[in-house]
């Protein structure tokens, strides 16, 4: 495939995921998984969760795994077109959106949309963590740990940093106790 076309299907397959971003980035990471993984082959499972796991913990939206795709596919010309290609849809629909919900002050698609989203988005963000799950080393362990650290983040009120360390060792002592 010659690099013109590379860059014209990264833009084919990340804008039209930029739309569907309700709730952020991590709701989209099931089907950006399933375009680059399983349809496109442009990467391997393997390939998609180290993207997944730098792209959390460098600064920034997490959406930035595509810049890392676009960069591992077709270079720094991959990496602008494929970060312009997931933020410049979803950036221009908000525009629009707040165009015509500042004119129409209290109207009543306002309330069911946000009202409404809020489920969606969340159903979409637990589909990409059962994605991410079913793809990840450690099978059961993997699961439990994830399971944990959520139950933790809402009862105990950890930080990010703290729950990312605890969740790092519990993962690999009992990784490692598993044999």
């Amino acid at each position: 495939m010659k690099d013109d076309n590379l860059l014209v299907s990264l833009c084919l397959v990340f804008a039209p995921l930029s739309l569907m971003a309700i709730g952020g980035g991590s709701s989209i990471l099931g089907e950006l998984q399933y375009s680059v993984v399983d349809s496109r082959h442009w990467l391997t499972n393997k390939a998609f969760l180290d993207m997944f796991a730098i792209s959390r913990v460098a600064p920034g939206p997490g959406t930035l795994i595509v810049t890392l795709m676009g960069w591992h596919l077709a270079g720094w010309a991959g990496a602008i077109v494929a970060t312009i290609a997931i933020f410049a849809p979803s950036s221009l629909l908000v525009v629009v959106i707040a165009h015509f919900w500042h004119s129409r002050p209290n109207a009543a698609w306002q309330g069911a949309m946000v009202y409404g989203l809020a489920p969606l988005a969340a159903g979409l963000v637990l589909s990409s963590v059962i994605a991410l799950l079913s793809n990840a080393r450690g099978g059961w362990i993997a699961w439990s740990v994830a399971i944990a650290i959520a139950v933790a983040a809402r009862k105990v009120r950890l930080g990010p940093l703290t729950l990312m360390i605890i969740g790092s060792v519990a993962f690999c002592g009992l990784l490692r106790a598993a044999g």
